[in-house]
This record gives structure tokens, C-alpha cells and sequence, in this order.
């Protein structure tokens, strides 16, 4: 039956002839190739300068766009499918020799200057498809054999060869136009931070001689040859900034005073505003990156851009530099700094799709903004939010379906600055920073109990580049209760050691988390995605409680057995505990249809000292839509622990590890295919876990790996992403035979798919 039907599929993608819409005596782009005779040049760098490329691909091989065009009609220039489908790519001679010239260009700007390009063009005639192959000859690489330096002005020479060692191209180095181009881009960076404000590009130029050597060129590098302009460098006079009207035109500057109703005037310093909206000076003095008197530099000026655009609280910034109107004759300039500010408050309301490790439901919240609370730019927000999610469990092979009921208030503060310990670290002036204070309330009723979370967090956070973040929370506490148990999950849990896990405790921690991240939304370019955490919980709350020789309490541990002894605060056991961990993740866009993404974790935590089992929120899991989709979530580990059939799916543990690869291919319109493969785990870390094979062995983690593969698909809706998986187990680790695999050694079951419904991508 399987066959039969492999083969009507085939029958269906290829009955239609591909070159149903190539006009007679013309050929189809079938392939084209690039062969190069060295390994030193990239083929896919070389392969964007061809005018001319076959019709797009997913999966490697099926031009599956080309095909949906050839179902259309040739009667109908309107067609549904040629809109969404792709139109063939018909062989032209005169783009395959414009692409030779273009690739011999392109070798050239390496430096390979005795390159050849040569064509081969195989016609299909019965087909009536054409393949292309560029056979690429580059010979060798010029080099550079020696650099001149002719420098006219006597300063600009001076502030050269004293700091621009770090920029230079340096004899040796093979010629690279583009590599000359950074350079020059470069030393009209290194000059205006010098001061040389009116340094532009027209300052640098090169005159390249491959005359006098075999394969090597002799570079002169002109810098500052403009005898009719004047090289001096620029100091900073005044400063000047205007916060528009919040219904004005951002044409609106400087020179229309009537627009405002105030002025403020400090030092060098001119403000104007208007009463409807008025901050305090103070914001803009410790905004400014520069000074007045001060030497011009770049830098200083785009950290000032930076930190007004870090704020988020204006829609448009303006930053220029002037001569004074009465000082035409110094090298003195005027900064001028428009603004245009967002609306000084704000009320929304939105619904919302949910996934919570693929458990899918719908949230409204009710958001208040004020942008300028205290007339420094402070953002005070309050979210009141209610949201209800559709949960599944298994139990004897039926499904069974809770809903879990949400309903929280939070209040966030955010400073535009240090306030508090942080103001002694002088250095987090420079890197943008803010303070952020945070009051919550969260009610959760779920299946297996109800959960109050009281939240108060303190902390910083600042970025040290454009794709650097780093958030330092100095307190974060969450004060937990639990409370109306579901009498199958007690008695599940009931003998095992993670039942102290599902009691009232209070986290006292420190945490921190750095996120590198290159990807921008909306485009589809190559990215790299890299975030560590640490977090520290209960120590200083440990050593107050010694300190103070606070009375212990005094109980049966977690296994029945032993007492253990633990203080409290607030009448409630606190968690004392370390927790760390890693995720990267590496997205390479083939073309634009056709997507990899890779991601690895490895997370560990270790609960000692006054509490001895790690808080449940606190624990990894795995499984679900955004783990190892073969597997429901949390129903996979820990290593080869077997849940009984009849329990909740609520794995859990201190140390996790997993892998993901995502293949994504675009298919029509806003509907997207995947092909994914998913692996790892989660360990307990503590030897008084009870549940066999839950612990954690160096010599054997790696032969606890689940492994699952399968096949999505996303719907992109532009304001989110619905998606739909179905995983199939390779390798489960709980199964006693064939060490783990499943293909070859039993029949497969329902029980080893798993369908996801999720909002987003899983990473």
C-alpha cells in the first residue's frame, strides 16, 4: 500500500513537463555549476555575482515553485498559481557572458589579475534543458610587496604613524579590493575621532603598480592630499537640544523658538521643551556623551545617538554638528540634537496565543505605560493579565485534556541610570545602563495543584555593543505556595525523592545573563544566537540565618529516613542552590526559501545547604513542541527512568542536555515545511533520587540520548506563527531492548508519535 502510494505522489509531481511555459526553440536553466581550479575561493561568494541561476530548490532537489507555476493555465495571465509559484528561468547567452564578466571582475578584486573564466553550456534537446558550468582558473593570488605612505599634512602624518598600526594592510597580504575599502573606511574613522570632523573618504585613495614586480604590487596609500582645504581638528562648542511638540513635523529645529514654551539654559548646554512633556535636564546631562570643549570624536557622538535610541522613549533622533553662526572662522562646532517624543502614556489592550512547551491557549492583558513618570524619562508599566491554556496528559492510552487557568499583576520601573550599589561601578556609564524594579502577583490553577508566586526583582541591565545584552538582577525573590493537590499525583509522588519539590519555598537569588544575538526580525539573513546564565540562590540568607543562630526546624527528609534540619524566613523553607546554563543557537539562510537552524543546551543545577532537592520551577524538562518533539512534555528522562504507565507526565530534573536541527523550506504563500532531528535528555544530580536510572554517570549520559525526528509545518500569519509538528521516536532511552532503538527491533505504536500544536518557532 505504501508503494502505491509513493508512486501516485510522483505521478503527481512530475507529470507536469517542466518546460510547459519555455517558449519554442528555447531551453531551460536546469543547473548551473561553478568549478574553480583552487579551493581559496569561495563557490557560493563567486555564485552571487551570476546574472542567471536555475529555478530555486527545497529538499536539495525538487523545484517545487517551478512545478506549482507549470499547473497553471496558459489561458490565465492572472493565475492563483503563478502568483504564489516561481516562472521558469529560460537560458540567455548574452547573461551567462555578462555573469563570465562579472566573475572575472569579481577574481580580479582578489587580486587574481591572470584569472580565466571559461563557459560550458550543455543543451538537452529532447528535454529542452540547458546546463551551465563556469570553469574557474584563478592562477595566483598578487600580493602586496610593499605600501608608500604619502601623508602632506604634517598632523594628520603624526597621528598616523604614532596610533594607525592596528588598521594598516601590512606588506605581504594578498591584494583584495575590499579589503582596501575597509581599510579606507577605516582610517576616515580613525581621523575623526581624532577631531577631523570634515575627514571624509574623498581623503584616501590608493594607486596600485603591478609593473615593477612578477605577482606582487607596490601600494601607495594618498592620505590628506586636498591643498585647497585646511586639516585642523574640531572641538566642541555648544550643545543644543530641542524635544519637539509631540503632534509637530520633525522639521521643527532650532530655529523656530515659538514652538516651545520653555528654555533652559546650563552652561553649554540650550534646552528647549514645552510644558506638556518636560524632563529634567539632568536626563539629557547624563545622556551626552560629550562635552563641551572637548575634542571632536565619532565615537562619542554615535554613544550619544545610541543612548537617547537605548531610552525607547522618542520616535525620532536627530544629531548634527554645525560651525557657530559668529564663529565661522575656528575650529569650533555646534551639536545640535532634535526629538521627537512617543506619547507620555499609553493603554492596550491584547489577546494573545500561548505556548507553553507546546500546550496551547489564549491570554488577554491590560497594558498602562507612563513614559516619563518622574520627569526623567522613567517607564513605569502595569500588566494585568488572565490567560487559560488546554493541557494533555495520557493515561492508559487515553488522552485526557485540563485546563490550567492563569491570572497575575505585575509593575515594572525602569530608570534610564544606576541607582542603588551599582553607581560605584563608574564604568556602566559608558554601556547604556538602566535599573529595573519589578512587583508581581501570579495565581496559577493547574491540573496537578494551584501555585501562588509573589515576585520582587531588582536589577540592571545594559548593553556593551549592538548585539550584546547583559541583565544583573541583585535581587530576585519569589516567595511560593502550593496548595490543592490532585490526591493521583500525591500518591504518585508520594515515595519518590522530588516530592519536596512541590512544597512552599522562597528563592532568595542573584542571577545574571548575557545574550549575544545577531538575528534581525524580518529578514531572512544568517544569524548566531549564543546566552549564558548563573544564578545563586539562599546564601546570604544561609549565612544571615548562621550569623544570627536562628532556631532550625526539624523533619523527616524527603526519603523517609533521615532528619534533616533546615532554617526558615517569612515561615517558609528557603532554596539555596547554584543553576547555569548555556544555549546556542546557529541559523544559515541557503536562499530565501530554504532555511538551517541549529541549537545546543546544556543547563546544570546543584541544590544544597538548607534545601536539598532543587524548587520544581527551578528543574529542566524536555519533550513537548519546543524539546525533542518525538515525546509529550515532560515525558522523556530522566536517563532511563520508565514513568508507570498511569502517571502524570511530569519529568523533571537538575542537568539537561539537547540538540536540535531544523531543516525549513518555504512552500507556498504564507506556508512553510520542516524536517527536524532532536536529541538529549535530563539527569538528576543528587544520589537521593529514587527513580531508577534518573542519575547522572559520566561514563554513560551519552548512551541515555532520546532520539526523534520528523515533520512540520508553520503557517505565518505576519503577527505570529502557528505551527504544527509530528515527531516520531529513533532511540528511547527507557527501553530496556536494542539499546534504546526502535527501528529493527519492535513494531512501532501510537505511543511513539507525538503531535505538537505551538505559537512560534521552536527556537
Amino acid at each position: 500500500m505504501g508503494k502505491i502510494i509513493a508512486f501516485v505522489i510522483a505521478i503527481f509531481l512530475f507529470s507536469c513537463t517542466p518546460v510547459k511555459f519555455v517558449p519554442q526553440d528555447e531551453y531551460l536553466l536546469n543547473k548551473v555549476n561553478i568549478e574553480v581550479e583552487k579551493s581559496n575561493i569561495n563557490k557560493e561568494e563567486a555564485k552571487s555575482h551570476i546574472r542567471q541561476k536555475e529555478n530555486y530548490k527545497i529538499l536539495g532537489f525538487a523545484k517545487f515553485h517551478l512545478w506549482l507555476y507549470n499547473l497553471s493555465s496558459k489561458k490565465k495571465e492572472e493565475d492563483w498559481l503563478k502568483r504564489i509559484g516561481e516562472p521558469p528561468v529560460v537560458y540567455d547567452e548574452a547573461l551567462v557572458l555578462a555573469s563570465q564578466e562579472r566573475l572575472k571582475q569579481y577574481l580580479g578584486n582578489k587580486g587574481y589579475f591572470r584569472a580565466s573564466v571559461d563557459t560550458e553550456v550543455e543543451f538537452k534537446e529532447n528535454k529542452r534543458k540547458a546546463n551551465v558550468k563556469y570553469k574557474i582558473k584563478t592562477g595566483d593570488q598578487y600580493k602586496i610587496k610593499a605600501l608608500n605612505y604619502h601623508i602632506s599634512d604634517s598632523t594628520l602624518k603624526a597621528h598616523f604613524y604614532k596610533d594607525s598600526s592596528e588598521i594598516l594592510i601590512t606588506p605581504g597580504t594578498p591584494f583584495d579590493f575590499n579589503r582596501l575599502e575597509e581599510q579606507r573606511e577605516d582610517i576616515v574613522d580613525f581621523y575623526r575621532n581624532k577631531g577631523y570632523f570634515y575627514f571624509n573618504k574623498d581623503d584616501v585613495s590608493y594607486i596600485a603598480d603591478s609593473s615593477r614586480f612578477e605577482k606582487e604590487i607596490v601600494l601607495d596609500l594618498f592620505i590628506g592630499q586636498d591643498s585647497s582645504k585646511s586639516y585642523q581638528p574640531q572641538y566642541l562648542n555648544d550643545f543644543t537640544i530641542s524635544v519637539l511638540p509631540g503632534s509637530g513635523p520633525v522639521t521643527s529645529g532650532v530655529g523656530s523658538e515659538s514652538n516651545f514654551s520653555d528654555t533652559t539654559r546650563l552652561d553649554n548646554l540650550t534646552l528647549y521643551q514645552n510644558s506638556e512633556l518636560f524632563y529634567r535636564p539632568s536626563l539629557f546631562e547624563n545622556l551626552l556623551q560629550m562635552e563641551s570643549g572637548s575634542l571632536y570624536r565619532l565615537d562619542d557622538a554615535r554613544s550619544t545617538f545610541n543612548a537617547f535610541n537605548r531610552l525607547r522613549r522618542f520616535r525620532f533622533i536627530d544629531v548634527q554638528f554645525n560651525k557657530p553662526v559668529h564663529l565661522q572662522d575656528t575650529n569650533l562646532l555646534n551639536c545640535n540634537i532634535r526629538l521627537a517624543p512617543l506619547s507620555k502614556q499609553a493603554v492596550s489592550f491584547d489577546i494573545e496565543g500561548t505556548n507553553t512547551s507546546g500546550n496551547l491557549g489564549v491570554a488577554g492583558n491590560i497594558n498602562y505605560r507612563h513614559r516619563n513618570l518622574f520627569r526623567g524619562a522613567e517607564l513605569f508599566q502595569l500588566n494585568f493579565k488572565g490567560a487559560i491554556e488546554r493541557q494533555q496528559r495520557v493515561v492508559d492510552e487515553v488522552s485526557e485534556y485540563f485546563n490550567t487557568r492563569e491570572l497575575g499583576v505585575e509593575s515594572k520601573l525602569t530608570f534610564p541610570k544606576l541607582i542603588g550599589p551599582g553607581q560605584a561601578i563608574n564604568a556602566f556609564r559608558d554601556v547604556l545602563p538602566q535599573t529595573v524594579v519589578t512587583l508581581g502577583y501570579n495565581f496559577q490553577r493547574r491540573p496537578e495543584y494551584t501555585r501562588t508566586i509573589s515576585n520582587v526583582k531588582f536589577g540592571y541591565n545594559w548593553k556593551t555593543s549592538e548585539y550584546l545584552d547583559h541583565t544583573w538582577n541583585l535581587v530576585d525573590f519569589n516567595l511560593v505556595n502550593l496548595y490543592q493537590f490532585d490526591p493521583g499525583f500525591i500518591n504518585f509522588i508520594k515515595d519518590l525523592y522530588i516530592k519536596s519539590s512541590f512544597t512552599d519555598h522562597l528563592i532568595m537569588a542573584m542571577n545574571y545573563s548575557l545574550v549575544y544575538n545577531t538575528q534581525q526580525l524580518g529578514t531572512k539573513k544568517s544569524y548566531t544566537y549564543f546566552r549564558f546564565n548563573v544564578e545563586s540562590a539562599g546564601n546570604l540568607l544561609g549565612l544571615y540565618s548562621s550569623v544570627t543562630n536562628r532556631t532550625k526546624n526539624q523533619e523527616i527528609d524527603s526519603l523517609g529516613v533521615v532528619s534533616s534540619s533546615y532554617y526558615r524566613l517569612l515561615s517558609t523553607r528557603f532554596a539555596q542552590y547554584v543553576k547555569s546554563d548555556v544555549e546556542f543557537r546557529y541559523g544559515y539562510t541557503i536562499d530565501k526559501y530554504n532555511t538551517v537552524v541549529g541549537r545546543a543546551f546544556l543547563g546544570a543545577a546543584l541544590p544544597y545547604g538548607n534545601f536539598d532537592v532543587l524548587p520544581f520551577e527551578k528543574k529542566y524538562f524536555t519533550g513537548g513542541a519546543n524539546g525533542i518533539r518525538a515525546w509529550q512534555v515532560r515525558s522523556l528522562g530522566p536517563g532511563t527512568y520508565n514513568a508507570p504507565e498511569d502517571a502524570y507526565p511530569n519529568q523533571s530534573a537538575d542537568i539537561k542536555l539537547e540538540v536540535n536541527l531544523e531543516y525549513r523550506y518555504n512552500l507556498i504563500g504564507f506556508l512553510e515545511g520542516a524536517l527536524f532531528l532532536d536529541a538529549g535528555n535530563i539527569w538528576a544530580i543528587n544520589s537521593k533520587d529514587n527513580r531508577p536510572g534518573a542519575l547522572f554517570k559520566l561514563n554513560s549520559f551519552y548512551r541515555q540520548l532520546a532520539l526523534g525526528t520528523g515533520t512540520g509545518f508553520r503557517f505565518d500569519f505576519n503577527y505570529f506563527i502557528f505551527r504544527v509538528d509530528v515527531g516520531m521516536k529513533l532511540r528511547d532511552p527507557s527501553q530496556p531492548t536494542g539499546n534504546g532503538w526502535i527501528i529493527g527491533h519492535r513494531r512501532y505504536t501510537s505511543d511513539d508519535f507525538n503531535l505538537a500544536f505551538a505559537i512560534g518557532y521552536p527556537f
